[in-house]
């Protein structure tokens, strides 16, 4: 919280957080000798709970709750690239 009772600072900070804990890894996650549940398996017991300590007395708006979506769907893609769907797009 800041002076103007705002919380955007904080998710800032959070986001930034776990971006920093994944670029620590980034080499474990770009590997191909780990399996995909193994990556993911990491994602949400090293990154995620960096990036959303101290949310349960988070106040949600719909700005920040995109905010933490695009942080997760931007880490996901880097973690295991493209996927195609079954109608062939990507």
């Amino acid at each position: 919280m800041n002076a103007e009772n705002l919380i955007e600072e904080e998710i800032k900070e959070r986001i930034a957080a776990g971006n920093r804990s994944f670029f620590v890894i980034k080499k474990i996650f770009r590997s191909e000798l780990i399996t995909r549940k193994t990556k993911e398996r990491l994602y949400h017991t090293v990154i995620r709970p960096v990036a959303v300590y101290g949310s349960e007395c988070w106040v949600l708006t719909e700005i920040i709750k995109r905010k933490l979506l695009v942080f997760e769907g931007r880490l996901l893609r880097r973690i295991f690239g493209p996927t195609q769907k079954t109608n062939g797009e990507w």
